[in-house]
């Protein structure tokens, strides 16, 4: 109980240093939370990605069509079960800073594909009828403030004219990391649009999404699927629907790569903040630590008071740290599109490591500072001026 007496009274002897060091602890934490948060939120994707689903997308590069026709071809292969697709439409909703994804699907298949949108069958029905009707996603409804039956009006720039849409379903995600921001409405729409406004763009599809019986051959199925279009003008490749995500997060590996290096550098800052104290700490003691050597206090008491002090600072700067985590990656969520980041919440691994980092530092932190105080003699630490 001594003990734990004196660790308390250390700590709160400099209590102004000993608050802007919790301070210090948690504001870096917070920032390591933020940014793993970040890291662990763009692989979502990947994670969230069907393992029976593969991805066929132009040879050269995903921006470019491929054909309508390819469609049949790609049915007839062994092992499929169901072929869909969908193009990139883009376009503006109100404000250009109203990103969310606008695609042309195929109003027959794409729902039965993506059977993670939730759409109530009487509104799905609908929206096969009519050729200029769209289904959106709970979140872009809530945003937006839209219901069935509203008018959403697209300013094209891919697609180029002004596009009249009515919602005639809203879908709800089947799994949390399901996206819920998309709008989706007929391809044939745009296509019959195309043959009359810029006859030579019909025709054209962005990517066909091939679910298969058996993911364990998603491999062969991949290299029949490309050897039906060698050495056509529009040549295929195809990968699974988690290799295609990946793909994107490839493109900025460099960022993620950055972020997640700075977010480890953030646990050293932590660790020279409170090494800091604690080695002033021990300069302005050495006296103490030899009257209490003198009183007889074991080094074993001694390890245990440094040890102590610098493990309290550590814990009370990571919890509140930690604490302080949550809301502040919830504040950020708000501002971040979700199609983007269809889950962005702090992961369990980040509280671990979090929790881990802030037990690990208070030990550290306190290793230099005990070594200097069990070895300091007893008559050179009454000496000590400091």
């Amino acid at each position: 109980m001594k003990i734990l007496k004196l660790i308390f009274k250390n700590t709160l002897r400099h209590k102004l240093r000993s608050l802007l060091t919790v301070f210090g602890i948690a504001i870096a934490v917070i920032a390591f939370g933020l940014l793993r948060t970040v890291v662990t939120a763009w692989y979502q994707g990947v994670e969230a990605a069907s393992a029976d689903r593969l991805i066929v997308r132009q040879a050269v590069s995903f921006i470019f069509p491929l054909p309508y026709a390819y469609l049949e071809k790609i049915k007839q292969v062994p092992g499929v079960k169901e072929v869909t697709f969908a193009n990139w439409f883009g376009g503006i909703y109100k404000d250009r800073s109203n990103f969310f994804a606008r695609l042309g699907v195929d109003a027959d298949t794409y729902f039965k594909v993506y059977s993670e949108f939730v759409v109530p069958k009487d509104e799905l029905d609908t929206f096969k009828k009519e050729r200029n009707s769209c289904i959106i996603g709970a979140d872009i409804a809530k945003k937006y403030n839209l219901k069935l039956g509203d008018v959403m009006t697209l300013e094209g720039d891919i697609y180029p004219g002004s596009w009249e849409f009515i919602v005639r379903g809203i879908y709800t995600p089947k799994f949390k990391s399901t996206d819920a921001t998309q709008m989706l409405f007929q391809w044939s729409y745009i296509d019959e649009r195309m043959k009359q406004e810029m006859p030579g763009r019909e025709g054209d599809v962005g990517w066909y999404v091939v679910q298969i019986n058996d993911a364990s051959k998603s491999a062969i199925i991949s290299q029949q699927i490309d050897a039906l279009f060698k050495n056509s003008p529009a040549e295929t490749k195809t990968e699974t629907e988690s290799a295609f995500q990946q793909g994107f997060i490839q493109a900025s590996s460099a960022i993620i790569t950055s972020m997640n290096f700075i977010s480890f550098v953030i646990i050293g800052i932590i660790m020279l903040v409170l090494g800091n104290t604690m080695i002033m700490a021990a300069r302005e003691r050495t006296r103490e630590y030899a009257v209490l050597k003198t009183l007889g206090f074991g080094e074993k008491h001694l390890a245990g008071i440094i040890m102590g002090e610098s493990l309290l600072i550590s814990i009370l700067g990571g919890g509140l740290g930690l604490l302080m985590t949550y809301p502040i990656v919830e504040g950020f969520s708000q501002f971040i599109p979700k199609g983007m980041f269809p889950v962005f919440e702090v992961e369990p691994i980040t509280a671990i490591l979090a929790v881990s980092a802030a037990l690990f530092i208070g030990i550290a932190a306190a290793i230099f500072p005990i070594q200097r105080a069990l070895h300091t003699k007893i008559v050179e630490g009454f000496r000590f001026v400091g």
